[in-house]
């Protein structure tokens, strides 16, 4: 972010007009993506997340997404300013994965808590609650909905319990890739690209999906939900 500071306002008479390089120059300055903090130690989650699985996902693959998605704008910036509008919409995958990687990841880690927290004990009364005992019949039911159609995500993508606004519902839904969640509020989401559980899990799919739930921030779950609500 460039700082700027007024030091004194010239009369109106006196300010040039400004070319419309210098107009473009100015509305291109904008601060780079960086890679969020987790909000607990990489060995918080063990043993549903090993450490060693938190640390490349974070530092390595997080990290990719958001190098790739400040490229992507920086490319972008200079394709608007020379107006070449063919190759800026060449350079639409690219932002989708990239930004969609960054996205996803940044709504991951909060959405995990470390074993044994409070923010990881499934919820007993409130909204999240009551919204889950209405649409699922109870979080028991919930989970094997979510997980079977996690599992069947073919190749790399996401799980999601999302807030439907339209159905007033909590929804399961899944994504490929790392394409965002865009038709529902995302309440919890789920890694299913190998990176997130190949190391410790190896290709036992289920076992990751099952240990997970022991790890999920119920409290950051109702806290999205409310605001959705």
């Amino acid at each position: 972010m460039v700082a700027i500071t007024l030091t004194r306002i010239a009369p109106r008479a006196a300010i040039a007009p400004l070319r419309a390089s210098s107009v473009r120059a100015f509305a291109g300055v904008r601060s780079k993506h960086t890679l969020p903090e987790l909000p607990y130690a990489y060995d918080a989650l063990e043993p549903s997340i090993s450490s060693e699985i938190m640390t490349l996902h974070h530092t390595k693959h997080h990290q990719t997404y958001v190098n790739g998605l400040n490229a992507a704008e920086e490319t972008l910036g200079k394709l608007q300013s020379s107006g070449d509008v063919k190759a800026a919409i060449g350079l639409q995958p690219a932002l989708k994965f990239n930004g969609g990687g960054h996205i996803n990841h940044s709504l991951f880690w909060k959405n995990l808590a470390p074993t044994g927290s409070s923010q990881a004990k499934p919820p007993t009364s409130g909204p999240l609650y009551d919204q889950i005992q209405a649409d699922f019949g109870g979080l028991e039911n919930l989970k094997k909905e979510m997980n079977t159609k996690t599992a069947g995500v073919q190749g790399s993508g996401w799980g999601w319990l999302g807030y439907n606004k339209a159905t007033k519902k909590l929804e399961v839904v899944t994504t490929a890739n790392q394409d965002p969640l865009l038709t529902h509020v995302p309440i919890i989401g789920i890694d299913i690209w190998e990176h997130a559980f190949y190391l410790q899990y190896k290709n036992v799919k289920p076992d990751y999906l099952n240990a997970i739930w022991d790890v999920i921030n119920f409290e950051e779950a109702e806290k999205r939900l409310k605001e959705a609500l």
